[in-house]
């Protein structure tokens, strides 16, 4: 008789990238909202693409997503992932830095991904930027410029320093 067990694998969880900044042991994250089946945590649990674990704001409307550092960082480049599989909508993003304890804000990239499900329901940006002593990020989300009350999603955030 054949001796044989049933397991399942581990989760698929990818280890931090060359040069990326480790939010959790980094930052303090605060967001407006979350939806408790798919909380901020999934934003910076590696796991990256389409299907993967995502944010949902648990309220319709307007959202804010600040990463409070420790210490001053420098950034070099920001990966943004979003995914919308289920309706049609414009989600507007305003990303910005603040070196000054988050007492005033630069703002970096402002950024309008169309959703069109089942057609364009994801969108990945890698932007490179220039931003040194950044004590705080924040990123601003419009989940419908058109103002219906759709709820804001992001599957991913990352920040990097220059690699060496």
């Amino acid at each position: 008789m054949l001796r044989k067990h049933i397991f399942k694998a581990p989760p698929n969880r990818s280890v931090l990238q060359s040069g990326e900044i480790d939010i959790a042991a980094t930052a303090t994250v605060y967001v407006s909202s979350e939806d408790s089946a798919h909380p901020i945590d999934n934003v910076f649990d590696h796991r990256r693409g389409p299907g993967e674990s995502h944010w949902v704001a648990e309220e319709p409307g307007e959202q804010t997503l600040l990463l409070a550092f420790d210490t001053p960082q420098t950034i070099h480049q920001i990966i943004l992932e979003v995914e919308e599989p289920e309706v049609s909508r414009t989600q507007e993003l305003w990303l910005s830095v603040s070196h000054d304890g988050g007492q005033t804000y630069r703002e970096l990239r402002r950024q309008e991904y169309n959703f069109s499900p089942p057609g364009t329901t994801f969108e990945r940006e890698d932007w490179t930027v220039s931003a040194e002593s950044v004590t705080h990020l924040q990123l601003w989300m419009k989940p419908d410029k058109g103002g219906k009350p759709y709820r804001a999603t992001l599957t991913s955030l990352v920040c990097k320093r220059a690699e060496n």
